[in-house]
């Protein structure tokens, strides 16, 4: 009986200065999806009390802190800790990938650093972290997507948390990743077009826009038209000046 495929083994390393504890669950669940996070450490000034909520969640989620105290205001030693661990780490353990939870650009040369020896790299940060940090990164997840969804009895309210941007802003993000991979008729498999955005755009989330599939954000940008008869649903820009379709036509 053959073994099942092995999933990456992933090393998750917290900047808990520059991250908050309530993405904590939000956060393993994604990293889940990449795959298997098994070392997972945290660094910071635990001594104190402003990571009070971090302490509380170590045992939950098994993270292992890492003790870095502050003797000189203004200079973080947990940013460096973070960086001689993941290169002992990189050296000495048999792992696939890092994910870096900070929204610090000091970690920038880290991410290059990890890729250019062959590990995966998933940033994970606030959608202030520059953009430096985030382009280094393979894939780079808003931490403002791993917050949990607000509980509320109203039915229209429950389940939804607001959009860090507008569904129009993804269009230009759209179109040149259509552009790329388009045929001669302009049209394009719309799971090719996500695989392409994948590729340009590494901090490219729909969740981002207030959706939780592509094609429902394609719908409501009404910047293509769309097809999905005989086979998987297909793509193409909207000429200038065509109505787009009501979400109850189909092409």
């Amino acid at each position: 009986m053959k073994n099942e495929a092995r999933l990456p083994r992933l090393a998750v390393l917290i900047d808990a200065d520059n991250t908050s504890p309530q993405i904590a669950g939000g956060l393993f669940e994604e990293i889940a999806k990449f795959g298997e996070a098994s070392v997972r450490r945290i660094y910071g000034d635990f001594s104190g009390s402003h990571l009070k909520s971090w302490t509380e969640l170590l045992q939950k989620h098994a993270i292992d802190p890492y003790q870095q105290f502050s003797y000189t205001k203004g200079k973080n030693a947990s940013d460096i800790a973070l960086v001689i661990d993941a290169m002992d780490l990189l050296h000495g353990e048999r792992l696939d990938g890092f994910c870096l939870v900070s929204s610090d650009s000091d970690f920038t040369r880290l991410a290059s650093r990890l890729r250019e020896q062959g590990a995966e790299v998933y940033g994970f940060g606030a959608q202030k972290t520059p953009e430096s940090f985030r382009q280094a990164c393979r894939r780079f997840i808003y931490t403002e997507n791993l917050v949990p969804e607000p509980l509320s009895s109203n039915a229209d309210v429950a389940g939804k948390r607001a959009s860090l941007k507008p569904p129009s802003a993804a269009i230009p993000i759209l179109n040149k990743a259509l552009s790329q991979i388009e045929g001669e008729d302009g049209w394009a498999p719309l799971g090719l077009v996500g695989q392409q955005i994948s590729k340009l755009f590494s901090d490219f989330d729909v969740r981002s826009y207030g959706f939780g599939k592509l094609s429902n954000l394609v719908r409501k940008t009404g910047a293509f038209e769309i097809v999905e008869k005989n086979g998987p649903m297909r793509i193409r820009a909207r000429p200038r000046g065509r109505q787009a379709h009501t979400p109850s036509q189909r092409s």
